[in-house]
């Protein structure tokens, strides 16, 4: 048997939906980064350790607070794949962990021979951190019941969807905002470390997870109404003749001064994946330089970003590991990392990040090469939707409309994920697609007409705004005066690739949602014991075929 150099099993396409164990994973992440990312984590844990404590001792640290989120977020699928930023960030994690540590034993003496030896190790080098790293001591392995390890998956999982919410609302609301949820962060960390955590304690944390996880996309949602309330849009998919930035991710902010500093440049912005649902935001309406979408999901990137010849910003997950040749071409920035690529250092306090390099670099490039012409329309997020209410309601009375789907999540590359373009085409004409995320991708331009006006695919934007789904959906029940959302005519048909996902399915379920399906895998992190859990307490199904799974959803099953 080969030695196993590393696990990893996060992502929807681990390998053998076991998890990923050799060189490199199927992202492309290699096991040294693999290993470094489990002891990074392992240390945020030492920090939250310290911050429970410093909780009943009346202090709160906001900067130690917003580093486990944002390091988190370094953790998820596609986002960091450079071995030297998470030799750094550990390096770090350390020091705040005793800082932190330090201002706790000031108020208190405590015997720390109890506490977990991630809230005291320490090191004496770079080669000593590699070495703590590939012991396997900080990762999934050590972790011997099955079922333990799987329900600390499932929250650590959901915890890094809440890391990646909370940044993005984060760099909009500010400093003094989301201390609720950080604190949560420290408190489950904090659990996850305990190695005596029985399921119960665990399963009530995952319970909780999801509330938090409501509660943050809650946040991000207020956020994000900074730029305005969504509205309804077309959003143009040809290119112009100047040169252009293609802008990946969910950052709204680094969006904004990305379109500050190249205004007059003569350089055009375009957005890619899950940055498509600026547009409809009504702040970002004033740019004339923002150009449109350019191209689909986020797994079609290396063939989009030779097409686009221009430079490409990665402002969040997800990043494809790009062609040798493709680097001088790639800048990231926040939590994302790739080696050879140029990194946007992070905003100043009071501050703006500087994008002079990468505009630079998009004056030196043609302009895109055109892939497809049209318009897609969007823009439909709860407020939107409920300005409509009434005519939906109406029309669901009259019987124009039998039956809501919410295919939301995540694309990836997988042929099985045409299944949920087959769902799309297969539905009654008398159905509507309510939609959030990049699973969009895999019906979004299709023509498939609309009911009263009303077009059969209502996209509420990025992943996140699955929260406006949920929205929608429990105003729905106030309409027809039901007194369980889940005898409403919608049905659930959600995609998972990564993290996020997780953790807007947790948030689902404690909203009360039941009978979800779920494809095109479960997840490889659920044990037998705890899928079956979730399949008899909340009736979560596996998909099957497009046919099978249309005929029972709109019969309500």
């Amino acid at each position: 048997m080969e030695k196993t150099l590393m696990f990893c099993h996060q992502c929807q396409e681990t390998a053998g939906n076991k998890g990923c164990s050799m060189k490199q994973g199927v992202c492309g992440k290699k096991a040294e980064v693999a290993n470094l990312q489990d002891l990074l984590i392992w240390i945020l844990k030492g920090i939250s350790v310290w911050a429970v404590a410093g909780k009943k001792r009346g202090i709160y640290d906001e900067d130690a607070a917003y580093f486990v989120d944002k390091h988190l977020f370094t953790t998820i699928t596609n986002t960091d794949f450079a071995r030297d930023n998470f030799i750094g960030y550990i390096q770090k994690a350390v020091e705040i962990r005793d800082a932190l540590r330090k201002q706790v034993l000031e108020k208190e003496t405590i015997d720390t021979n109890h506490l977990p030896s991630c809230a005291i190790w320490s090191y004496e080098s770079a080669d000593a951190i590699v070495e703590k790293a590939e012991s396997g001591e900080t990762g999934w392995l050590a972790i011997e019941d099955e079922d333990i390890r799987s329900l600390k998956a499932v929250v650590l999982y959901g915890l890094k969807g809440i890391s990646a919410y909370l940044e993005h609302g984060y760099q909009i609301s500010g400093e003094g905002t989301g201390r609720e949820i950080f604190e949560f962060l420290f408190e489950a960390l904090a659990e996850l470390a305990d190695d005596q955590a029985d399921r119960e304690k665990l399963l009530q944390l995952v319970m909780k997870t999801g509330e938090m996880g409501v509660a943050v996309m809650k946040y991000l949602d207020d956020s994000n109404a900074h730029y305005g309330e969504q509205e309804m849009t077309e959003v143009n998919l040809g290119v112009r003749n100047n040169p252009g930035i293609l802008i990946s991710g969910h950052d709204l902010v680094d969006l904004e001064e990305l379109l500050d500093q190249t205004r007059g440049t003569g350089v055009d912005v375009y957005t890619h994946s899950e940055m498509l649902p600026a547009h409809y935001r009504p702040f970002f309406k004033k740019y004339e330089h923002l150009a449109g979408n350019y191209g689909n999901s986020w797994y079609l990137q290396k063939a989009e970003i030779e097409s686009f010849k221009g430079p490409v910003l990665f402002t969040s997950n997800c990043l494809v590991p790009p062609k040798l040749e493709h680097t001088d071409r790639i800048f990231t920035s926040g939590p994302v990392g790739f080696e050879g690529c140029v990194h946007i250092p992070d905003r100043p306090k009071g501050g703006h990040k500087d994008f002079s390099k990468i505009i630079e670099r998009a004056k030196q490039c043609p302009p895109p090469e055109q892939l497809e012409t049209g318009k897609i329309v969007g823009g439909f997020g709860h407020g939107q939707v409920l300005k409509l209410a009434d005519q939906i309601v109406e029309a669901v009375k009259a019987g124009r409309i039998s039956r809501f789907v919410v295919m939301a999540g995540c694309d990836g590359r997988h042929k099985s994920r045409d299944y949920f373009t087959e769902v799309a085409r297969t539905l009654p004409k008398d159905t509507i697609i309510l939609t959030a995320g990049c699973a969009k991708y895999k019906y979004i331009k299709l023509d498939l007409g609309d009911i009263d006006g009303i077009p059969r695919v209502l996209d509420a934007g990025q992943c996140n705004d699955s929260y406006s789904l949920a929205v929608i959906a429990l105003k729905l029940k106030e309409a027809f005066g039901l007194d369980d959302v889940n005898n409403l005519p919608l049905s659930f048909d959600i995609a998972w690739y990564e993290q996020k996902a997780v953790l807007v399915f947790l948030a689902l379920l404690s909203l009360g949602f039941k009978n979800i399906r779920l494809g095109p895998t479960l997840p490889g992190f659920l044990s037998e014991n705890v899928a079956e859990y979730l399949v008899e307490n909340f009736g979560i199904k596996k998909i099957t075929t497009a046919e099978q799974d249309v005929s029972a959803m709109m019969e309500g099953k």
